[in-house]
């Protein structure tokens, strides 16, 4: 399932997923992977990107 929520909340702040990565010490590829839901994160890199996009974990990866 893609994650436009966490797109979504990446565009709001101007960031790429290139500044996004180097945030959360993963490449390019990771991010891109898990926004479009090839790739479940562990819980230490959803708390780095939810940190990196000032989002609480329930706003970005719960799944309404």
């Amino acid at each position: 399932m893609k994650n436009l929520r966490m797109k979504s909340a990446r565009a709001a702040k101007d960031m790429s997923q290139e500044e996004l990565a180097k945030i959360c010490n993963v490449s390019r590829q990771t991010i891109n992977a898990v926004e479009k839901g090839d790739y479940n994160p562990t819980i230490n890199l959803c708390i780095a990107i939810c940190k990196a996009l000032d989002k609480t974990l329930d706003e970005i990866f719960w799944i309404q």
